[in-house]
């Protein structure tokens, strides 16, 4: 039978056990719902003069 494989080294994922065993799980988190902007204005920013002018 064939050996297993050792898992390479993760800092990243030993830092985050730590921290889970010192102060435990987070809560879970809900994501919000935001409407996405639709048509022509989610992709282009206003341009500087409308923006001075709905200051107005």
């Amino acid at each position: 039978m064939a050996k297993k494989k050792q898992e390479k080294f993760s800092a990243a994922k030993a830092v985050k056990a730590n921290a889970r065993e010192r102060v435990g799980q987070p809560k879970p988190v809900r994501a919000i719902d935001e409407k996405p902007r639709t048509g022509r204005q989610a992709k282009h920013k206003p341009k500087l003069d409308e923006v001075l002018r709905q200051e107005e």
